[in-house]
């Protein structure tokens, strides 16, 4: 009895965990997706061109993606909380910086590659890494729903707050609130801490080091095409935040419009990623992907056909939010189904990567496009295209274990 209690005492608090990883989603993900409504009052206080600030976004985007496998490598191995805590101070270093940026480098080097530094060590990929060796296998895909809703969160949050806050106080002010609540993220890390041989659902580790846990991820044909099919989510996710609001109001409408679009996005996603942990945990997650890289391509389409009215941008944020984000549970699901959870932070991490530079190259060619044709035309009729291969890419993703994991204990 005593060492069923000891036992009972030292295992992972999951009810703090879950609500933890939630707080630190929200807060990480938030100022990064307000950075569009910062394109305007910047670039005009600067004298700008749209491409100066779309490229600092573009290497925010850039750079949190080539930190993110390194991010998951130091959280593997040396923990979530020291890991999440150094992406705290760069992500605040870089928000402080960027309100005394007064050349297109200082903006690069704050608003590009610190907080993408910041946001690769601090972010959600890492939060569910930490979900998945805590939760046990059937909790898995609804934990991931939960932490990716609570991002979404964040976005809807911010958005009317960064909006508000900038209409009333300036964008300097505003991104020193911003500082100061990305400030809180190590206080909400220590109930995550803990690294991927401390899994409290894992059967005992395996001796694959991760060196070859990364060579037999990039050895699977699967995990190839879950690579390539999620540029294509980075691609259309950035392109929308950045580029969202001043397509609005390029077209006339009030620029509130955009900050509402934005909101009206994070809010929609809270239910379309709690509604894809739920279904992605109970049918096929190949083709629930396909399903939806396919709906974006339809919504896009409707969208720059149709007369753009604001019933046009409530009707295309809504369904846009239901797919926002919801190709995050299956995506990372297929990547703990495959390979297990120990080196998860890693191997979402490379995958991770190829969502950022799908970012980088959507955000960065938006500004370049417009700036070189005064319209947003082409970069939409790309994102119909790349949505359709994506859902194409998804189709022969085989759901099951690696040889070497189906031959081990269950995990």
């Amino acid at each position: 009895m005593t060492i069923a209690t000891s036992s009972i005492r030292t295992g992972p608090n999951i009810p703090l965990v879950i609500a933890c990883g939630c707080l630190i989603a929200l807060i990480s993900f938030g100022p990064r997706s307000a950075m569009g409504l910062f394109f305007q009052p910047m670039t005009e206080a600067r004298d700008w061109s749209r491409e100066i600030f779309a490229l600092a976004i573009a290497i925010q985007n850039l750079v949190w993606g080539i930190g993110q496998p390194v991010a998951g490598m130091m959280a593997d191995r040396y923990g979530t909380w020291k890991t999440m805590t150094l992406g705290a101070v760069l992500y605040a270093t870089g928000l402080l910086l960027m309100i005394d940026a007064d050349s297109a480098v200082a903006l690069h080097v704050s608003a590009g590659v610190l907080i993408g530094l910041g946001i690769a060590f601090s972010s959600f990929s890492l939060v569910l890494a930490a979900f998945g060796r805590t939760v046990s296998p059937a909790q898995r895909s609804i934990a991931f729903g939960i932490g990716t809703a609570s991002g979404s969160l964040g976005q809807f949050l911010f958005a009317p707050l960064g909006g508000a806050l900038i209409a009333n106080v300036g964008w300097q002010d505003t991104l020193l609130v911003f500082t100061g609540l990305v400030a809180l993220i190590p206080l909400f890390a220590i109930a995550l801490r803990g690294k991927s041989d401390h899994s409290s659902t894992a059967a005992p580790a395996s001796n694959q080091k991760l060196s070859e846990a990364v060579a037999e991820a990039f050895g699977t044909r699967g995990f190839i095409l879950l690579t390539i099919g999620f540029f294509v989510c980075g691609f259309h996710v950035a392109f929308i935040t950045v580029h969202l609001p001043p397509y609005i109001a390029d077209l006339g409408l009030d620029p509130a419009w955009g900050a509402t679009a934005i909101a009206l996005i994070g809010l929609c996603n809270i239910v379309g990623s709690l509604a894809s942990g739920y279904i992605g945990g109970r049918y096929s997650k190949p083709i629930f992907l396909s399903l939806i890289y396919l709906g974006r391509s339809i919504a896009i389409f409707a969208f720059i056909m149709l007369p753009v009215t604001p019933t046009s941008v409530l009707v295309f944020s809504g369904v846009m939010g239901l797919l926002w984000l919801s190709t995050i549970p299956p995506t990372s699901g297929l990547v703990a189904v495959m390979f297990g959870p120990r080196y998860m932070a890693t191997l979402f991490g490379f995958v991770f990567l190829s969502h950022q530079i799908g970012s980088f190259l959507g955000v960065w060619l938006g500004g370049k496009l417009y700036d070189e044709t005064g319209s947003y035309d082409a970069i939409w009729w790309c994102g119909i295209v790349l949505g359709i291969l994506a859902a194409l890419i998804h189709l022969p993703i085989q759901e099951k274990p690696v040889p070497r994991l189906a031959a081990e204990p269950a995990q």
